[in-house]
C-alpha cells in the first residue's frame, strides 16, 4: 500500500510546536531562570483564545495550589508542570492542534499507577466544582 507523500508530512501545528520546542531547549541551554519560565507560560495562557484562555488559567491556579512543588514551564508551547526536572503534567489547548477540546494531561513521572491500566490525559470542555476536585486529587497522587 502506496502512503501519500501529504501523510508523511507534519501538519503546521506540529511544526510550529516543534519550533516552540527548540526555543524552549535554548532557553534551558541558557539557563533561564524559573521567574522566566513562569513568565512564558503566563504570556503563553494570555496569548489562547477563549475558552481555552479561562481553562488554562484556572488549571494553571488549581495545579500550583495542589502541589507547590511543581514548577511552571512550556513544553512544545504548552503550559507543563515540572518536578524535579521532569515534566509531570499539561495542558494543551484545544487550538493548538484544531481540536474539538482542551487536554490534561499526565506524564510517565505521575504517580498515577492504577491496576494494570489507568487515564492519563482527559477532555476538557468546562471545569466544574466536581471537576475540579478531581483534579485537585489526581495533581496530588501524580506528586506523591
Amino acid at each position: 500500500m502506496a502512503i501519500s507523500k501529504k501523510s508523511q508530512n507534519f501538519s503546521a501545528e506540529e511544526k510550529a510546536a516543534m519550533k516552540e520546542r527548540a526555543e524552549e531547549l535554548k532557553r534551558e541551554k541558557r539557563g533561564a531562570s524559573e521567574g522566566e519560565d513562569a513568565k512564558a507560560v503566563i504570556d503563553k495562557i494570555a496569548a489562547m483564545a477563549e475558552p481555552d484562555r479561562s481553562l488554562a488559567g484556572r488549571i494553571h491556579e488549581l495545579v500550583l495550589a495542589a502541589a507547590p512543588a511543581l514548577k511552571a514551564k512550556l513544553w512544545y508551547g504548552m503550559p507543563a508542570y515540572y518536578k524535579d526536572g521532569k515534566n509531570v503534567c499539561f495542558f494543551q489547548d484545544g487550538g493548538k492542534f484544531k481540536a474539538r477540546y482542551s487536554t490534561f494531561g499526565f506524564n510517565d513521572p505521575a504517580r498515577l499507577d492504577d491496576g494494570n491500566m489507568w487515564p492519563t490525559s482527559f477532555a476538557v470542555l468546562k471545569l466544574t466544582a466536581a471537576d475540579e476536585a478531581r483534579l485537585t486529587a489526581l495533581v496530588k497522587q501524580a506528586v506523591s
